[in-house]
């Protein structure tokens, strides 16, 4: 583990890729595992598949990724582990894994929050804090009409990004809110389930400072999927680590 800390923060592009590959590779098992190999059945899977081509993963990683989640035994099995802390300045996270050690993955979590004055919590400490939403990111060319849009699509809010927007909706309603609005000719560019935070923080510029750093760490991690935090200044699309 101690490699690990050095290297934090610095990693080469090569590394980064890596590890953004490792994380594409075990939500394929994961979906694979809970709803079967086929992607016409399988939405997860459908989405994991999507989101893999986009950041060009070899067909061949693809491909081992389904047959491993097809064949896990229970000891090998990648599992999906929630933890929730208090980061620097008291910002709420949610910090999403995909592991293949849960004992590995918890003491680093642990360490990473220690590390940057923060402390892990209980299970439901931040949790109450969040809204479990369906996020979905998309753009289109014309969007005069995105607010009349976003409401028959079935989307509860919708915020701007710089050359998108995102459209939140029910938990329960991913699907369908991103089905919607391909058949409105948005080009979706990605859509999961997320949590989004009922209040936001304001800090000041070294008060963020001291989040990112924590924010770093997590991203370099191959066993993290997505932070979601209270911190104002930290959207969404940041969050999400593939």
């Amino acid at each position: 583990m101690g490699k690990q800390w050095k290297t934090a923060g610095k990693l080469s592009q090569a590394e980064k890729k890596g590890a953004l590959f490792t994380k594409l590779s075990r939500e394929i098992q994961v979906a694979v595992r809970l709803a079967g190999p086929h992607p016409e059945n399988n939405h997860r899977l459908k989405l994991a598949l999507e989101t893999a081509r986009f950041h060009s993963l070899p067909r061949d990683t693809i491909d081992r990724a389904i047959a491993k989640g097809q064949g896990q035994k229970s000891e090998d099995q990648i599992e999906e582990l929630i933890y929730e802390g208090f980061g620097p300045h008291g910002i709420a996270m949610i910090v999403l894994c995909l592991t293949d050690n849960r004992v590995r993955t918890v003491s680093e979590i642990r360490f990473m929050f220690k590390k940057h004055n923060g402390s892990m919590g209980e299970s439901g400490s931040v949790m109450w804090m969040f809204d479990k939403v369906a996020l979905v990111q998309a753009k289109k060319e014309d969007d005069r009409n995105v607010e009349e849009e976003a409401i028959e699509a079935g989307a509860d809010d919708i915020e701007k990004e710089e050359d998108s927007y995102i459209f939140y909706g029910t938990w329960e309603g991913l699907q369908t809110l991103r089905e919607n609005l391909i058949t409105k000719q948005w080009e979706v560019i990605k859509a999961e389930l997320a949590y989004r935070a009922k209040d936001k923080v304001t800090l000041v510029d070294n008060q963020e400072q001291d989040v990112q750093n924590l924010l770093s760490l997590f991203r370099d991690n191959p066993d993290c999927k997505a932070v979601y935090t209270n911190w104002h200044g930290y959207t969404h699309l940041e969050g999400e680590f593939f």
